[in-house]
Parts: structure tokens; C-alpha cells; sequence
């Protein structure tokens, strides 16, 4: 069908600035059959209604999420420096928000 041309991506996701507006780009990115990843970063992520929301669609869309902050390394694998690299350098698309 329409779209087997495209070969799926390994995306990645650096929830730099805006955690909400990352998990949804996230998630999004999925319908198009790509691999996603997202590393939280920056700080730990807000207990928000919204947040909740979107933690949940990672979750349904298979989104692998990653964090760099230490005060979320009971819920996410935790990247030190080197960690982060790699997922950097094996990712064909690399988006910060």
C-alpha cells in the first residue's frame, strides 16, 4: 500500500523544553511506523492531568522512554553522558523540543 516506500525510521525525542509537547510528537510519530525513543530531560517530568495523558500514550504507542535526570531514575532507565551519545548517534532523526 501507499507509505511501503518509506523505511522505518529510529527516532528520538529530546524532551528538553517541553515535556508534554514532546510525549505528544512522540507518540505521533509512531502512527507512521517508526521506532520512537524519548529521553526526558531538563528536570523531572510535571505531575500534570495532561502529563498523565500523554505518559499513557506513550505507553499504548510502544514508545521506549529514557531519562537523563536522576530524580526520575526510579521509573526510567537512567543515560549518564556516554548513554545518551550512542542512543544519539543510533537514531536516524533526532528532534529536541
Amino acid at each position: 500500500g501507499e507509505g511501503s516506500a518509506v523505511s522505518e525510521k529510529r527516532l528520538l525525542v529530546l524532551a528538553r523544553l517541553d515535556h508534554a509537547e514532546a510525549m505528544r510528537v512522540a507518540a505521533g510519530l509512531t502512527i507512521s511506523g517508526h521506532a520512537v525513543r524519548i529521553v526526558f530531560m531538563t528536570g523531572p517530568v510535571a505531575e500534570t492531568e495532561e502529563n498523565a495523558a500523554n505518559a499513557e500514550l506513550l505507553e499504548l504507542a510502544e514508545v521506549e522512554a529514557m531519562t537523563t535526570v536522576a530524580a526520575m531514575a526510579d521509573d526510567l532507565p537512567l543515560l549518564d553522558a556516554a548513554a545518551l551519545a550512542l542512543a544519539i548517534a543510533g537514531a536516524d532523526i533526532v528532534l529536541s523540543l
